[in-house]
């Protein structure tokens, strides 16, 4: 008898296995990191190459995939990508920013193992070391719905991925040695659409179709202006929500920011301008691609269409009209719109505010007054293997400090495992700004000029606010965001203007549950790579 339940418990288990592999398929990626020469802007660049590649290359994906992308870095310096938007769920370990991953080595390699659980939408990865994102390293992630759950839009005739952003001609190694010298960077050179300079993309459609485009802000410091000449485009996705398909004659795309449209060739048979501008800018910076009808009788042609450059009323207006459609399904198979968040009581608030100063000479940026310093060791193998001194949890303060310069810090704060909190963004500066949330996508419940106080509440959208990982902050201004604290881990808080996370305008948010099961958080990877402190420690067999 105990044989036999022995071999019925073990059959079990393989039919359970098995039934796991049907519902979450593998797929493999084996890329290759050079250095290779590029010329976006027309002249020879050191780009940043996977697998040859300048802008690497798509990964296609379907709902709780695991993707496994084995890695090798073919530069001479450590080198880092992270995936920004999957949500690594129970797994920072594979999120890939310093804090809690080591670097891979030169000549080595390292296989990211991530699955991207009850997540649809677009969103893209990038090299997170050493001011690599300027030369490159980026490319497209798209998540698609499991054929189960309905899309609430036909299946496009095709889906193309733009990837757009600011671009500096000047090595990414020189504009490193600028920020290390404590110096701002000048003005970007130009504006690049899938890798290359004015005109030099193209997107080929046919009569009467209607196509996907997924469009990420890649850059480093500029919020862009994408629209299509003649084509209006209907809103259908933000990094990972369905949204209210409204039409848009342009989309503000601040930087780290993704969006999906729709687009029908419904015009005359011929090319059309795509266009990017910078916003809120005094100079700006446009480039162009084509959208090629495949009957074309004759090659764009007149002026470039010309776009918003400095509103910031018509810029706002538009963020407060981008909703989440409560009518779609989302990953799985219930509207949503079911999760009520405005129902939930706040459990905390968390007030960032973004500030520049010099610290001994040195430009630098902070949150809440502190500017992060990397420590020798990331902090997720730190808080692994109980290692002391590398960080302390609550090293920055939840609110603005009253009367305290800037001061650098490994800063890191403690959050409680599934509470519920607000976090307000302000900027008192002169600047749009982006910031970002690693592990969590988050609604953005209200947004307004001046001065946040908790009479703002009474102007939040607490019903159909759109979720996604990455949210603006205009001038003079504030943004609120509701986030529920569901998946344990260390998770960068960043500033996506790339200056200014380099210079310090960044912390990470340790998310802990005492219980330290893995039914809250996967173990450590048996192949993580140990560095620092962790030196010497061993994973787990």
């Amino acid at each position: 008898m105990v044989l036999k339940l022995g071999l019925i418990s073990a059959l079990l288990v393989v039919g359970t296995i098995s039934v796991a592999f049907a519902e979450d398929p593998y797929r493999f990626f084996d890329w290759n990191v050079t250095y290779g020469d590029i010329y976006p802007l027309g002249v020879r660049q050191q780009g940043i190459l996977i697998n040859g590649q300048f802008p690497g290359p798509d990964i296609y994906s379907v709902t709780n995939d695991n993707l496994i992308i084995n890695v090798h870095n073919s530069l001479p310096e450590p080198f880092l990508i992270s995936w920004s938007g999957v949500q690594q769920r129970r797994n920072s370990y594979q999120d890939g920013v310093i804090g809690t991953t080591c670097p891979i080595p030169p000549g080595k390699n390292f296989t990211y193992t991530l699955q991207v659980k009850d997540q649809i939408g677009s969103f893209y990865y990038f090299p997170s070391l050493a001011f690599h994102k300027a030369a490159g390293g980026f490319g497209g992630i798209r998540i698609l719905s499991r054929p189960r759950i309905p899309v609430p839009f036909p299946e496009p005739a095709g889906d193309y991925t733009v990837l757009i952003g600011d671009w500096y001609k000047t090595n990414h190694q020189k504009l490193k040695a600028i920020l290390d010298l404590g110096h701002r960077l000048p003005f970007p050179d130009g504006i690049l659409i899938n890798g290359r300079g004015p005109s030099g993309s193209s997107f080929t459609v046919e009569q009467g179709k209607t196509y996907r485009l997924r469009i990420s802000n890649v850059g480093l410091h500029n919020s862009l202006n994408f629209r299509i000449q003649g084509h209006p485009m209907k809103l259908v996705e933000v990094e990972g929500t369905h949204t209210v398909q409204d039409y848009y004659s342009s989309l503000d795309v601040h930087v780290g920011q993704s969006y999906s449209v729709l687009i029908t060739a419904d015009q005359a048979p011929q090319d059309y301008y795509i266009v990017v501008s910078t916003r809120f800018t005094t100079r700006v910076l446009t480039s162009t691609a084509v959208l090629h009808y495949s009957n074309a009788a004759r090659q764009v042609s007149g002026p470039i269409p010309g776009g918003p450059t400095t509103q910031i009323d018509w810029s706002i207006n538009q963020a407060r009209s981008i909703r989440t459609n409560l009518t779609a399904s989302g990953p799985r198979p219930n509207p949503q719109g079911s999760y009520h968040y405005g129902l939930i009581n706040i459990t905390r608030t968390i007030k960032l505010r973004s500030t520049a100063a010099q610290v001994t000479g040195k430009q630098r940026y902070a949150l809440n007054g502190v500017s992060f310093k990397p420590a020798d060791t990331p902090l997720k193998l730190a808080d692994h293997f109980k290692i002391g001194g590398v960080f302390k949890v609550g090293s920055i303060p939840d609110s603005p400090p009253s009367g305290r310069n800037m001061h650098l810090d490994t800063s890191v704060m403690g959050a409680d495992f599934r509470s519920f909190i607000e976090i307000v963004f302000e900027n008192h500066e002169n600047i749009v700004q982006s910031l970002h949330l690693n592990g969590y996508s988050f609604w953005v419940v209200g947004m307004d000029g001046g001065q946040w106080t908790e009479a703002s509440r009474k102007e939040y959208n607490l019903r159909d606010a759109v979720s996604r990982c990455t949210t603006q902050v205009y001038p003079k201004s504030w943004t609120a965001i509701y986030v529920a604290l569901d998946n344990v881990g260390m998770w960068n808080v960043r500033s996506e203007y790339w200056q200014r996370q380099y210079l310090g305008q960044q912390f990470y948010l340790r998310v802990y549950s005492p219980v330290e099961s893995v039914r809250d958080e996967l173990p450590i990877p048996k192949n993580a790579i140990l560095c620092g402190r962790a030196l010497g420690k061993s994973t787990r067999p």
